[in-house]
């Protein structure tokens, strides 16, 4: 970029946050602090500022400064692709050239590191899980060898003890920051209290400058709408996006739900769309919102750090992050160049189940990661290997191989995993007191969403703020709801109501056997796509199947109405059945047998018998192949059964789909030319 060699750092910042903010901005202390620890004095400094205080200046700054002097390209660690794509644009503003190596631009890797070797890029962004990527490996040592500045974006998931912790950015400590004390390292976040902080700063090294401000948003006005029903809760939503103005982000905790809720705000006459890390033009869906051409977007936390729309009128939470550290990260986006925005959270009841999912999910377990090193110990194994040799699921074993792999006890080699002959120590204190911690954020959480106080004040006591005043402007502190207040119409519920009982719960079928089951292997044949009356919470369903499984007994009208209205729906694009088989139940076989003879009454199909099950329960958590070989030998078809033709499969619950998988291709050896699985409720 054009710059003079004379001006000092500050100058060079001061010209950067024109380019980006306009004639009249002028730099920040902390901004010029930072900027001359890098520069001047080639520190390790860490800026833990409210989103919107001017972070990236700061990196873009010391850039130009460095570039200038004639160093090497900054290396920008980023976590997310959307927030790469910000960056890069605002890097350009900044008069910067910046470009990106991800999963998806595979084909353009040799033109960047060739810009890079020709000195033409300002600016590298990467993810850290490209650290990790065998073929990006084999450029690392080139590429650190003539980087002037590494800057560590969202920095918190560096640490064990943050919300978002990530084993791959840990990975920064043990490999980039060992680039040499004279090589200068930015880290910045928006969310890190004092032991996140603290955490960070000691392993980017003793002389670490630590500059950390005020975290409040004085232009977010907080609130909180508790005690409604599941129904209530996606109604007050539509009335509420009805009446706010701008446009803004509607969080969900799950993937599935951003589909549900866009779908019913949809019909409601509200321009949305579905946003989530499966989403396949995220990048159009970003630049519409951004450009204020849908009303909201639907979201996972997929879309969360780094997202710029500095307009960004209000985000609504459908269902409560597992921390408060979380709940402001994700807010944080709203009222950045807006005097007034509105952040919601609309609680629900199923909120902690999930917490209690996400709190555990990222701490080993001692025995599991014994089964992994067992397996590793004689010799390379793939994944698909180590998880029919333990037992354990692919995601559970994909975390713990990537927990390992930062401690060095094992490697990744191109397709396989290797032992490395490091000893594994579990820290049982460090896990224990990790295990306290998500369960005190959990607690405060909840606390937040009773209102147990000034909210803001809440937020920023959650995160260690030095500075934790009452807002004076939030629903705990005014006592004023947004639009529509406490309760939605009843209009909208009943429409709630309609549409989430009207929707189709496919089931998608499995299509190959397990690598490794005993005398099966290749596709499966006869199991095909399957219904179900609800997914997960399904706000139609959720109070009736809440008292459903209590206790076995016959299905109330309610469950029976609904699962012929699932088969009149369904009927449209299936063969019709010529028997109903109800899947054998060790918890509610009444329930299943009153479902399976209330649909062959009203479908004048025989109900048989066909299947017997046997010994003890296959654990639901165990990798495939374990389940599969449980299910094989406690799964058997009854003597003297034979059936023609297509087979409706009935069980209360579907979540793996190999119960239903395994019993379809027992019932296609006594007949059964194609089996459909139709269950009560569908488990994410």
């Amino acid at each position: 970029m054009p710059a003079s060699t004379a001006l000092t750092p500050a100058e060079h910042l001061a010209a950067t946050i024109r380019a980006v903010a306009g004639p009249e901005a002028t730099p920040r202390a902390d901004q010029v602090a930072a900027v001359e620890a890098l520069v001047t004095d080639r520190r390790r400094v860490l800026v833990v500022q409210a989103t919107g205080w001017g972070k990236s200046a700061v990196y873009w700054g010391a850039t130009a400064a460095f570039r200038a002097a004639g160093a090497g390209p900054t290396l920008v660690v980023s976590p997310l692709l959307a927030l790469m794509r910000d960056q890069i644009a605002a890097a350009q503003r900044a008069g910067l050239r910046a470009a990106t190596i991800n999963s998806t631009n595979l084909d353009e890797w040799d033109s960047v590191f060739a810009s890079i070797a020709d000195g033409s890029l300002d600016v590298l962004l990467i993810s850290p899980e490209r650290l990790a990527n065998p073929n990006f490996a084999d450029r690392l040592p080139r590429l650190l060898g003539s980087t002037g500045l590494l800057v560590i974006d969202e920095a918190h998931c560096v640490s064990d003890w943050g919300f978002d912790f990530r084993p791959d950015y840990q990975r920064l400590t043990r490999t980039l920051l060992q680039l040499g004390d004279d090589t200068p390292v930015l880290a910045t976040t928006a969310t890190a209290n004092e032991r996140v902080t603290a955490d960070v700063a000691r392993q980017f090294g003793d002389d670490t400058l630590t500059l950390r401000g005020s975290l409040a948003r004085s232009s977010l006005r907080l609130a909180v709408v508790p005690q409604l029903t599941p129904l209530e809760r996606y109604a007050w939503v539509a009335d509420a996006l009805h009446q706010l103005a701008g446009s803004g982000i509607v969080y969900v905790l799950t993937v599935a739900e951003t589909e549900r809720v866009a779908g019913f705000l949809r019909e409601q006459g509200l321009d949305v769309a579905a946003y989530s890390g499966q989403t396949e033009n995220r990048e159009e869906l970003e630049d519409r919102l951004r450009r204020n051409e849908v009303k909201a977007l639907v979201a996972t936390s997929a879309l969360g750090m780094g997202y710029d729309k500095p307009d960004l009128a209000f985000c609504v939470h459908l269902g409560s992050p597992a921390s408060p550290v979380a709940y402001y990260q994700q807010v944080g986006r709203a009222g950045r160049a807006l005097d007034d925005a509105t952040a919601v959270l609309v609680p629900s009841e199923s909120d902690e189940r999930i917490w209690d999912y996400f709190a555990t999910a990222g701490i080993p377990d001692d025995d599991q990661v014994e089964r992994i090193l067992d397996a590793l110990r004689d010799g390379p194994r793939t994944v698909a290997d180590l998880e029919s040799a333990t037992g354990l699921r692919r995601t559970r074993l994909d975390g713990l191989l990537k927990l390992l792999a930062v401690d060095d006890v094992v490697a990744r080699e191109r397709s396989t995993w290797v032992a490395t002959g490091k000893k594994w120590f579990y820290d049982t204190a460090k896990w224990d007191a990790l295990k306290k911690v998500r369960a005190d954020e959990a607690d405060l959480m909840r606390r937040y969403a009773h209102g147990e106080g000034c909210l803001m004040q809440f937020l920023q006591q959650a995160l260690d703020d030095p500075d934790p005043q009452p807002c004076g402007r939030c629903s705990v502190c005014d006592g004023r709801l947004p639009a529509p207040g406490a309760a939605p119409a009843a209009e909208t519920v009943a429409a709630a109501q309609r549409f989430f009982r009207g929707q189709e719960v496919r089931v998608e079928p499995r299509k190959l056997w397990p690598t490794g089951t005993p005398g099966h292997k290749g596709k499966l044949k006869v199991v095909t796509e399957g219904r179900a009356l609800a997914f997960a919470d399904d706000p139609a369903w959720q109070e009736v199947l809440t008292t459903l499984w209590r206790r076995d007994a016959e299905a109330p009208p309610a469950v029976l109405d609904g699962m012929v209205e699932v088969l009149k729906r369904w009927s449209r694009t299936w063969f019709r059945p010529t028997a109903i088989v109800p899947m054998p139940s060790r918890r509610y076989p009444t329930l299943i047998r009153s479902v399976a003879d209330h649909l062959g009454r009203v479908g004048r199909l025989p109900v048989v018998e066909a299947l017997e099950v046997s010994g003890r329960r296959p654990a639901e958590n165990a990798s495939s192949i374990t389940r599969v070989t449980d299910l094989l030998a406690t799964t058997r078809v009854r003597d003297s059964i034979q059936l023609d033709g297509p087979v409706l499969l009935v069980d209360d619950t579907i979540r793996s789909r190999w119960t239903s998988t395994v019993a379809a291709e027992l019932l296609g050896t006594v007949g059964a030319q194609a089996v459909l699985p139709l269950s009560i409720h569908q488990l994410p």
